[in-house]
């Protein structure tokens, strides 16, 4: 990172001369998490299919970015962030970058991620009205917490668990990110009938958790916050105590929907490119998609339930696309309008 910020630094000597035309200046940009192989014609990540169908054939490398961005000549960028809240640097990297413009882009930040059972299943996909933290805590094993704990994590500067957060002078902020409200409506509203992909595969898998009615039925789009953690945790415990923190950090508002490792990472560069007046993070959407359960089914441990193959891969990559690909399109086809105010 050293040496693409010495990059950047170069870059921007030879771009502060550049005269506003010549600037990039995207409509929407889709960041991706990961992309395993090439973007095109092999297994497909998060990228492939928006690279194939969007058909974004140019390439601009970035420094900072260990992935080539990608873009068509309707305006629509790609960029894959990277793993784990590391994401972060990339998109600081990305935005910091001279060449661009991004005062009136809109970001779709999509990618698989664990669903709870408790209010979706494997295919489905949830537009995010908050994105919350689920790394800065305090910590012990559980099996050495008070009995009356639920789980070994708390706020950091509580006494208890379930007690709402006080965060202390010196503890990082926010905990919690409340996406532009309207804009996610509108997005919602969009795109809540689009038909969502289906297999036997993931039928059969759904199959098992008998006593999740939200688990058992066909996927679905619906609004469910994103919780993010670096860790890949997995089970019942650790589902309670995500669903617990996403009301602690919202004051009740919010609900667990998806886990992930990227969306803190995310939000919070964008935060701070904000306050540089580098983005407009009233233009941000978050949208997760189940490609596995967050906890096992009756009849199997968390342990192999953890790192089991994703039975819901295929269909929640589509699900990505499915839903996503709606709003940008609607974006880029009312540009003139909505590059001068959001969506309502």
């Amino acid at each position: 990172m050293v040496h693409a910020f010495r990059c950047l630094l170069l870059l921007a000597l030879t771009a502060a001369a550049l005269p506003a035309a010549d600037l990039i200046r995207p409509k929407v940009i889709v960041v991706a998490t990961f992309e395993v192989g090439a973007d095109t014609g092999d297994k497909p990540g998060e990228f492939q299919y928006w690279v194939e169908r969007e058909k974004l054939t140019g390439t601009l490398t970035v420094p900072g970015l260990d992935h080539p961005v990608r873009f068509n000549d309707q305006g629509v960028y790609g960029v894959v962030s990277g793993t784990t809240v590391r994401c972060g640097l990339q998109i600081m990297a990305l935005c910091l970058d001279p060449r661009f413009d991004l005062s009136q882009t809109y970001w779709l930040v999509n990618g698989i991620a664990g669903i709870s059972p408790h209010v979706g299943t494997e295919g489905s996909a949830a537009w995010a009205r908050h994105v919350i933290d689920g790394d800065i805590a305090y910590e012990i094993d559980t099996g050495e917490a008070p009995k009356d704990w639920p789980y070994g994590i708390m706020a950091l500067g509580n006494k208890t668990p379930l007690t709402p957060p006080v965060i202390p002078d010196w503890a990082p902020k926010p905990m919690a990110w409340k996406l532009n409200p309207v804009l996610v409506d509108w997005a919602y509203n969009l795109t809540k009938e689009v038909e969502l992909h289906d297999d036997a595969v993931a039928q059969a898998h759904r199959a098992l958790y008998v006593g999740f009615p939200a688990a058992l039925a066909g996927p679905k789009v619906f609004l469910g916050d994103s919780f993010a953690s670096c860790r890949y945790w997995h089970g019942a415990r650790m589902q309670q105590w995500a669903d617990d923190w996403t009301k602690l950090y919202t004051k009740g508002a919010g609900r667990c929907a998806m886990t992930n490792m990227e969306d803190h990472g995310i939000a919070n560069a964008l935060t701070r490119l904000a306050d540089l007046r580098k983005v407009d993070f009233s233009r941000v959407l978050f949208l997760r998609t189940g490609s596995n359960f967050s906890m096992p089914p009756a009849g199997q441990t968390a342990a192999e339930s953890m790192v089991a193959e994703y039975a819901g891969m295929i269909p929640s990559l589509e699900a990505a696309y499915r839903v996503g690909s709606p709003v940008v399109h609607a974006l880029v086809k009312d540009w003139a309008k909505y590059s001068v105010k959001t969506p309502e």
